[in-house]
């Protein structure tokens, strides 16, 4: 299971600056990728793009795009060029997002979200595989190929968590990445119905990657406190909701791992076990320090 950490939407210290001496650090240190959140910050494909061409080895990867504010064209030529800028390093992660931020924040219609997926993927895919797009729809109508030179194939993956999506990642994708997903929700509902539309679709074995929160601390009790008040909105979005319900989790601090170094070590065995093939740490601070140190453990795993 490769190990990489989550940055926010605007990176350690708000500024693109940090973002790129993150990405520098993480891969002094070793770890296999840096993933980035696009909300209501930095542009996410485009500051990995400069990442991209500070470090050498890093994956560098988007946590994830919203698809609807994007046509798959513009989003495939910007993903293209972050590609040919990246190296080859580059993961592009999209998702629908959410009702409230579709509708309420950018004024787009939310309906039938699984199929504006689909026919997004019938665009976006063929363009990331250097090949012209030519599809009808009911939500777009394409008719167009792009060329960047350098760029080479780009993996997509989607953040799914429903049964539809799941077959859509697994039929168009490389696979899922996750986010307040526990793992006996992997272990049941994710990974087969993920691994049983790859199969059918002749697709490579999916990743899956798993991002939730993680701290090292001697007070997990404190610490599960501080994730329940501070990512308490995730706990309220229906597709989050969902997962935690199936977690049996009453909220976000039910599902981070959080406590001593023997809690943690049982906590990434049990990702392994269930089939994740990568864990996206998602570091919250719930005490002075516990930054570096959860770091520094994460480094020691690698």
């Amino acid at each position: 299971m490769r190990i990489g950490i989550m940055t926010g939407a605007n990176g350690p210290d708000g500024t693109l600056d940090g973002i790129v001496a993150q990405a520098r650090d993480l891969e002094q240190r070793g770890f296999h990728s840096i993933w980035m959140a696009n909300i209501f910050g930095l542009d996410a494909i485009g500051t990995l793009a400069i990442a991209g061409r500070e470090t050498q080895r890093i994956e560098l990867g988007t946590a994830v795009v919203p698809t609807f504010p994007r046509h798959p064209v513009a989003i495939a030529q910007q993903t293209l060029t972050t590609q040919a800028a990246c190296d080859g390093r580059f993961v592009l992660g999209i998702g629908l997002s959410h009702k409230i931020v579709i509708e309420d924040m950018f004024g787009f219609s939310y309906d039938k979200p699984a199929r504006n997926m689909r026919e997004y993927l019938e665009v976006l895919t063929p363009l990331l595989r250097g090949e012209p797009a030519k599809f009808e729809g009911e939500h777009y109508r394409v008719n167009a190929g792009l060329q960047v030179p350098g760029a080479g194939n780009t993996p997509v993956l989607i953040a799914a968590l429903g049964d539809v999506m799941l077959k859509l990642a697994g039929t168009y994708a490389d696979g899922t990445i996750l986010w307040m997903t526990g793992p006996a929700t992997i272990e049941a509902h994710i990974g087969p119905k993920l691994r049983a539309a790859a199969e059918e679709a002749g697709r490579a074995e999916p990743r899956i990657v798993a991002a939730l929160p993680i701290a090292l601390t001697g007070d997990p009790d404190a610490a599960r406190q501080w994730v329940g008040q501070n990512l308490a909105m995730y706990g309220s979005l229906p597709s989050y909701r969902a997962m935690l319900d199936r977690e049996g989790a009453a909220g976000p601090g039910d599902v981070a791992i959080v406590g001593d170094e023997a809690i943690l070590d049982a906590a990434l065995d049990r990702l392994r076990e269930v089939g994740v093939t990568d864990f996206d740490a998602s570091i919250v601070p719930v005490e002075e320090g516990a930054g570096e140190r959860t770091l520094e453990y994460l480094q020691s795993k690698l």
